[in-house]
């Protein structure tokens, strides 16, 4: 960024710090939790992918808006045919680059190039401790293996990934397992993600496959409090802020917010769509238009959802979120999830929602006077 655009950038009340790029709209792998549920793609059928020069044209017009990082995501990223083409864009710009990979495709040549970009963070999917498990979850064979190859090409590259386990009944029991397999990999962190609602995910909810909300607070317990002082490595719950001790957010040891920055983030689809995030991959009304016709600049600061949320951030959210202390840190968990849910992006967050329900929203994190309200008299 030059001297003139880093000054226009800090001027902008909204600055456009990261863009999330779905990069394909295939994934290798059929993943029976995935909220955005990409098509599998084999060897013998491939799918649309994000043109570079597409890709390099959003980035310039990206960094006077006060661009300093980019996230590639998918479907999975590594199948994009001209991803080193990405990654040396990336790192012309000197942007900050974090990838989402089942690691699979992740050879030493990728991860090399990775490491040379500035401030890379890699998360690889790992749901199990044993092929068995990952694999039911993965839906294919041999991709266990394949991930710990694939992790461990990026410890030699001198990256420390983090690991990322989707949680359900199949595999929970296998949480203190792979907190020691990522020890042993040479893993960074570990996150606990909770399946969400959407898309495939939906299915499992429907199927009794997810966890419950119980078991969810329980297992958020055990790992705050348990499973967190019996490793060096930083543990992270995808439980909302409400449920977090607040050493774990602000403390020494703790891991920071770990909230989605819905205000500084914009997502690109594999076909050039501006949208909220990869939620526009199932909810078309938060497609913002495409990159080749649309100027960013005036998607970022004049599409009327954008300008809705900055608008009404924390203060128009309904049910408990609206109540909840942690809202102006929170903003909602994940407006896209809330939007999906509803077709409301001020309904609250359906795990926050479900555990107020339930009696088992923290006392906390309400004002003292919203108890009665909140059902907790």
């Amino acid at each position: 960024m030059s001297t003139v655009e880093k000054k226009v950038a800090e001027t902008r009340t909204y600055p456009l710090n990261m863009i999330y790029f779905y990069l394909t709209e295939g994934c290798n792998l059929a993943c029976r939790h995935c909220w955005i549920a990409p098509r599998y793609q084999t060897g013998d059928n491939t799918y649309p992918s994000l043109e570079p020069d597409l890709f390099r044209s959003i980035i310039e017009q990206a960094k006077p808006l006060g661009l300093t990082g980019v996230k590639l995501t998918g479907g999975e990223p590594f199948l994009h045919r001209q991803i080193r083409e990405i990654l040396e864009v990336i790192k012309a710009e000197d942007l900050n680059l974090t990838v989402e990979t089942n690691g699979i495709l992740c050879t030493p040549e990728l991860a090399r190039k990775m490491a040379s970009c500035k401030n890379t963070f890699v998360s690889v999917s790992l749901d199990g401790a044993d092929s068995e498990t990952h694999e039911w979850v993965r839906g294919v064979a041999g991709c266990f293996d394949a991930a710990l190859e694939g992790i461990r090409n990026l410890v030699e590259a001198g990256l420390r990934p983090q690991i990322i386990m989707a949680l359900m009944h199949r595999n929970k029991d296998q949480m203190a397992a792979v907190v020691r397999l990522a020890e042993s990999l040479g893993a960074g962190s570990v996150k606990f993600n909770i399946v969400q609602p959407t898309a495939r995910g939906e299915k499992m909810h429907e199927a009794g496959e997810a966890l419950s909300i119980e078991e969810i607070v329980d297992l958020g317990n055990w790992v705050e409090n348990i499973l967190s002082a019996s490793t060096k490595l930083r543990l992270h719950y995808s439980h909302p802020l409400a449920f977090r001790p607040m050493g774990k957010i602000f403390g020494n040891n703790g891991d920071g917010c770990g909230v989605c920055g819905i205000l500084g983030i914009l997502g690109v689809l594999a076909d050039g769509s501006y949208a909220l995030c990869g939620i526009g991959e199932t909810v078309p009304e938060l497609v913002f238009g495409h990159a080749s016709i649309d100027r960013l600049e005036e998607v970022w600061d004049n599409t009327p959802v954008l300008r809705e949320l900055r608008a009404g951030l924390p203060q128009r959210f309904g049910g408990i979120c609206g109540e909840c202390l942690m809202r102006n840190i929170c903003l909602g968990s994940c407006v896209a999830q809330n939007y999906y849910r509803s077709k409301n992006i001020w309904a609250p967050f359906w795990f926050c929602e479900e555990a107020h329900k339930r009696g088992l929203f923290p006392r906390s994190r309400i004002p003292p006077g919203n108890l009665q309200v909140a059902n907790h008299g």
